[in-house]
């Protein structure tokens, strides 16, 4: 996605009345980093109960011919969950499973929406999340549930799951170290 394109579904979104969900970006992550050359560079934006992307796959990912790779629409699933799950529970996450239900096809160039919200609370540690991938139509053509582990920010250092220059720039989505 170029720049211009990025603006312009961040235009779209915001129109909605959505707020935007803050990502400094200096990390590599392939679905969300602006940063990432081969990436999906998604943002995020939230109602207060679920949290939503824009996202428009590139030609370079695509399965079949004109269909979007299902690893490509697993990611984007696991995406909008990820960052649903930081952003209610203000921890860091972690996938533990996560299963997807693929419904109708999903084709490259399209304009999809991915919703992310959390199912259920287990526990203090985890959590699990639902998504769903919605074409242009409107659709719903693939759908997922997941387990997250909920960490809190001091134990990821300590686990080296991130160091403190990126826990640092996710600060204002999960808090303070």
């Amino acid at each position: 996605m170029t720049l211009v394109e990025k603006r312009n579904t961040e235009n779209e979104i915001a129109g909605t009345g959505l707020k935007p969900i803050p990502n400094d970006g200096n990390h590599r992550c392939f679905g969300c980093s602006p940063k990432n050359p081969y990436g999906l560079k998604m943002s995020f934006f939230t109602d207060d109960q679920s949290v939503f992307s824009r996202v428009t796959v590139p030609e370079h990912l695509c399965g079949w011919d004109r269909l979007v790779h299902g690893g490509v629409i697993s990611t984007l699933l696991d995406e909008v969950m990820s960052w649903s799950a930081m952003y209610f529970f203000k921890k860091v996450i972690l996938t533990k499973t996560m299963t997807v239900d693929f419904l109708k096809p999903v084709f490259i160039g399209e304009a999809l929406q991915v919703q992310g919200r959390i199912r259920e609370q287990i526990s203090e540690r985890e959590a699990v999340m639902e998504a769903k991938l919605l074409n242009p139509a409107g659709e719903i053509c693939a759908r997922s549930r997941a387990v997250f582990a909920l960490i809190l920010p001091k134990l990821s250092l300590k686990m080296g799951i991130l160091d403190e220059t990126t826990l640092k720039d996710f600060e204002p989505l999960i808090g303070p170290i």
